[in-house]
This record gives C-alpha cells, sequence and structure tokens, in this order.
C-alpha cells in the first residue's frame, strides 16, 4: 500500500497505526482483526477521493490474506461514522456524465468492500450519512451507539441522486419504507429504529460499549471456520443487486448531476446557505 508511515509503540502498548491518504486513513491490525479508521474528525470524516482510493487499496491488499478474518471500519472524534462526501469534490463539476462518472468510481469501491472474504463489522458512533451510510451498507455488520443518526438527506441539500447499486443496498438493509423516509422526506433514522428493522446487530450506550460489542463479535469471527464465511459471502453476493449498474441508470444520473438543482445545492452547501430548487 502507498503512502503508509507506520507509527511506533512500546512493546505491549497499543497497537502501531498505518496511516495512508496523508492521514486520512488509519489502519490498526490486531491478531485476526484490521481496523479502518476514517480519521478525518474536524470535517466530521468526510469522504474524499484520497479516502475512497484509500479503501479501494485496502480491499485489493486483502486479497487472498488468511490472516485478516474481519475488518472493522469506524470514523475518528466521537462525533461521526461519516457525515458525507466531502462537498468540495462537486465544486468543478458541470455535466452530468462526470456525475456518472463519479458515482461509478464510489461503485467500484463498494464493489471492492463487498467482495471481500473477510466479514467487515462498521463500528457507527454519530451520523452515518450520505457516502457514510454507503460505506456502512456495503459492510457485513452494523453497530451503533444510541445518539447515531442515519440517511440521504440529499434532496434538501444537493439535488443530486444515488447510483441504483447503492440505493438498492440500503433496501436490502434497511427496508424500502425506511429508505423512503431517508430519501424522499429527507429524513434522518436513529439507531433506535435502524435496529427494529435489523439494520443494526447492536445499539450501545456509547464509545466503550462500541468496542465492546466489535469485541464480541471479532471474536467469534476468529473462531469460526473462513471457508464457510467466504461462502456465505459469496452465495449472498449472487443474490443481491448490490454490486452492478442497473439498465437505464446512467440517463438518471446525468439528468440529475446535470441539473441546475444539482450545481444550484453544491453552491448553496459551500457558501452556508439554504438552496432554492426549482427542478431544472
Amino acid at each position: 500500500m502507498s503512502d503508509q508511515s507506520e507509527q511506533s509503540s512500546p512493546a505491549n502498548a497499543t497497537p502501531a497505526t498505518i496511516s495512508m491518504a496523508d492521514g486520512q486513513l488509519l489502519l490498526t491490525r490486531t491478531p485476526g482483526v484490521l481496523t479502518v479508521t476514517l480519521n478525518r474528525p474536524e470535517r466530521m470524516n468526510a469522504m474524499t477521493s484520497g479516502i475512497y482510493a484509500a479503501l479501494a487499496e485496502v480491499a485489493a491488499s486483502l486479497t487472498g490474506d488468511r490472516d485478516t478474518r474481519a475488518v472493522v471500519i469506524t470514523g475518528a472524534g466521537g462525533k461521526a461514522f461519516s457525515a458525507g462526501n466531502e462537498i468540495s469534490a462537486f465544486t468543478q463539476m458541470s455535466t452530468g456524465e462526470e456525475g456518472v462518472g463519479y458515482e461509478a468510481g464510489i461503485r467500484e469501491v463498494m464493489r471492492g468492500l463487498a467482495e471481500l472474504d473477510q466479514v467487515t463489522i462498521a463500528a457507527i458512533d454519530g451520523a452515518c450519512v450520505g457516502g457514510g451510510l454507503a460505506v456502512a451498507t456495503y459492510c457485513d455488520i452494523r453497530v451503533a451507539t444510541t445518539g447515531s443518526r442515519f440517511g440521504y438527506p440529499i434532496a434538501r441539500t444537493l439535488g443530486n441522486a444515488l447510483a441504483a447499486p447503492v440505493l438498492h443496498r440500503c433496501v436490502e438493509t434497511f427496508g424500502e419504507s425506511l429508505t423512503k423516509e431517508m430519501l424522499l422526506a429527507s429524513r434522518l433514522v436513529d439507531a433506535d429504529r435502524a435496529y427494529a428493522v435489523g439494520a443494526l446487530a447492536e445499539v450501545v450506550a456509547d464509545r466503550a460499549g462500541l468496542e465492546a460489542a466489535v469485541e464480541r463479535i471479532t471474536t467469534g469471527i476468529r473462531r469460526a471456520a473462513p471457508l464457510t464465511l467466504a461462502t456465505t459471502k459469496a452465495q449472498l453476493r449472487r443474490r443481491a443487486t448490490i454490486l452492478d449498474a442497473v439498465s437505464g441508470d446512467e440517463e438518471l444520473l446525468i439528468a440529475a448531476y446535470g441539473s441546475a438543482d444539482f450545481a444550484e445545492g453544491v453552491r448553496a452547501f459551500v457558501a452556508g446557505e439554504k438552496p432554492t430548487f426549482t427542478g431544472r
């Protein structure tokens, strides 16, 4: 993996951490487990192109890795797993086709996560929206603190649209009713409602409880038969519409990303104003 610097630690102390994407992504290894930390707490761990590229690199590096049994993805700072994509990425976007390319790139990162043989766990503490929610839904298991919130409020903020596989994965995880609330009503779903529909394996009080829940889950995974886990994941991938583009989706994305409303949404977000959408 590129752009890595190892932070040394004394023997029997905290495991060493590897930094990627100029410190925006941190990797920590313990026996059988790789913890991946989104590390932009000052921006509520907003997803950048560097983070997406680093996630893709991590996923590629795990191919054939028999020592790593579980991958835990979490966010630094205690306020957010990730509050979405870094909006500055959209400021230079001027055509709908650029939006299609952007969504295709994200879909390939999600493909890398979904195709891992290792069990993936999203450990969520705080806001989990937009691109952060996409990452979480493409993980196999999710645990969260009581204060966590989930959603895709893009209809009220940016005026773009999700790629169909990302949307369908949200439906697979939260169900159609809550997904419609997230996208059509721009409502955030709290942890208790997410747990009630099976989107979360556990809801815990605080960060300490979150770490304990992850430890319980990863302990069980380390004891399980790797081939059983990998086979089960492969079987689930074959039945789910979570990886491939859907016929007609590109045209819809071109219309959304090429719209005046999307340009207005990005402008208003960057300016800290409320957008005025016109349907054009």
